[in-house]
């Protein structure tokens, strides 16, 4: 079952939600260390990641309407929006940068969402997908965000991507300490974070996958055309 967005939002707002989202935004940082003046599309539930780019970037969320809508920044309007992931409101070739995060997992159809990022993507553009690994423990606490629909390992997920005319250029993991709440646990966050890539390396959280556009794949079969359609963007119809 699909998580609601406001739901991922409240995950968001708890110590381990923030603990979360502060290794995944130091992954990503890394990852993608210079964006200015750069458009960066987040699709799934993308806002609390985007924030690392925010003050350089030109960024947008998209939510798929299976998900329903948490705007973001929480109580602004403008930089969030509600779309067909499968469909998105956006012309070829409009982002530098795309992030895919509590999406493909959860996707009817991963693959289609999957060409939809490579069309909207340019050509010389970047593609950041996160996804619940397989093997590790917050693919199974459905407390979190990430408890919820497929997870992948990292080959499945390079595979996934390399037969969709993406290049994969990098891979990564994160979240090895265990999703727990309780204070205690917490308070090793960090312990956990330095000693797990050393010592489980299989077993992390997340699986991250950084990948470019292949391009002798220039017309992906199935590519659905961007046709006009309305969106909510902040809570209004747009």
């Amino acid at each position: 079952m699909a998580i609601d967005a406001r739901d991922a939002a409240g995950f968001y707002a708890t110590p381990l939600g923030r603990h979360a989202v502060g290794v995944l935004q130091r992954k990503l940082g890394r990852l993608w260390p210079r964006v200015a003046g750069l458009s960066v599309l987040g699709i799934g539930h993308a806002g609390p990641c985007l924030h690392v780019w925010r003050e350089e970037a030109r960024c947008i969320a998209v939510s798929p309407a299976y998900m329903g809508i948490a705007p973001w920044p929480p109580g602004r309007l403008g930089l969030s929006c509600l779309a067909e992931a499968e469909a998105l409101p956006f012309s070829d070739l409009s982002f530098d940068r795309v992030l895919l995060i509590h999406g493909l997992e959860q996707a009817d159809n991963a693959r289609r969402m999957l060409r939809e990022a490579w069309r909207v993507l340019k050509d010389d553009g970047r593609l950041i997908v996160v996804a619940p690994n397989r093997r590790g423990l917050w693919a199974y606490a459905e407390s979190t965000p990430f408890g919820h629909g497929q997870p992948y390992s990292e080959g499945q997920l390079a595979r996934l991507l390399g037969g969709l005319f993406f290049t994969v250029e990098a891979q990564t993991t994160a979240l090895f300490a265990p999703p727990f709440t309780n204070a205690p646990m917490l308070k090793l966050a960090a312990l956990f974070e330095a000693c797990g890539p050393l010592l489980a390396p299989q077993f992390a959280g997340l699986a991250i996958a950084e990948a470019s556009k292949a391009l002798h794949g220039a017309v992906p079969a199935g590519k659905v055309v961007a046709t006009p359609r309305r969106v909510l963007v902040g809570g209004s119809e747009v």
